[in-house]
């Protein structure tokens, strides 16, 4: 599932800025849309439904104030971020009162703005998820979104196979229980969570072994293992040899 974004701010380069600093779709998000009003925005939200909006206190037409109170109003579901020129009670007082995620100061400085987004993500990834679990529950058919979920952990684990992966902080990053990840992973692909991450292990260990001037210490680092007994030992489970003798092979 892709989530919508949306930009509201009168300022070109604001709108310029954010989209350059977030991979958006890195987090499953769509570039974002813009608008340069509120009441261009309440109309553009109707179209869209985004998830995501960004939101400048201070425009024409319509300022923030009473966009938030009306956005707020008519998409309870949308995460409203602030972007403000001032840093001013008031407008931050207005910021809670619409239960704003954050309210963040220009110039957008980018650790901040890539906080706030993938606090965004996490919360309507756990709401998908307890959506899609209730809908399966319901059903007895994985959902669309459920469906998805395994190509995601896969993608995860190959980027990250060499962290240190529980079950429990994939529950956490993906926001599903961990019964249910390992569930979807398994019916998906055939093998466990730490089956498929120790698969990824020993075919890059196969690789790594083949260059003579890597120590072994240095391979089981790279792939994780802070011990090299330990990961001598997973390999010649996995292989039925030592990493020298498949080395020397």
């Amino acid at each position: 599932m892709k989530y919508r974004s949306l930009i509201v701010d009168d300022e070109k380069a604001v709108h310029t800025v954010i989209k350059k600093l977030c991979p958006w779709r890195a987090l499953g998000i769509e570039e974002p849309r813009s608008a340069r009003n509120g009441e261009e925005a309440i109309s553009l939200m109707r179209e869209l439904h985004p998830h995501i909006v960004f939101v400048d206190m201070n425009m024409p037409v319509m300022d923030g104030s009473t966009f938030l109170a009306k956005a707020s109003a008519e998409f309870p579901e949308s995460k409203l971020i602030i972007v403000s020129g001032y840093d001013d009670f008031r407008y931050a007082k207005i910021a809670l009162q619409a239960k704003a995620l954050d309210y963040l100061l220009k110039p957008v400085a980018a650790d901040e703005l890539n906080k706030v987004v993938n606090h965004a993500v996490t919360l309507l990834n756990a709401e998908t998820g307890r959506r899609a679990e209730d809908a399966e529950a319901y059903s007895g058919t994985p959902s669309y979104t459920a469906e998805t979920v395994p190509d995601a952990i896969k993608d995860y684990l190959d980027r990250h196979y060499a962290e240190d992966i529980s079950l429990e902080s994939l529950g956490a990053q993906f926001c599903f229980t961990k019964e249910y990840l390992s569930r979807l992973f398994k019916k998906k692909f055939n093998c466990g969570i730490y089956e498929y991450v120790q698969d990824i292990r020993m075919a890059r260990a196969k690789e790594l072994l083949k260059d003579p001037s890597l120590q072994i210490q240095a391979i089981a680092e790279q792939l994780g293992y802070n011990d090299s007994n330990y990961f001598s030992k997973a390999f010649r489970s996995f292989t039925g040899i030592s990493p020298s003798e498949y080395r020397d092979s």
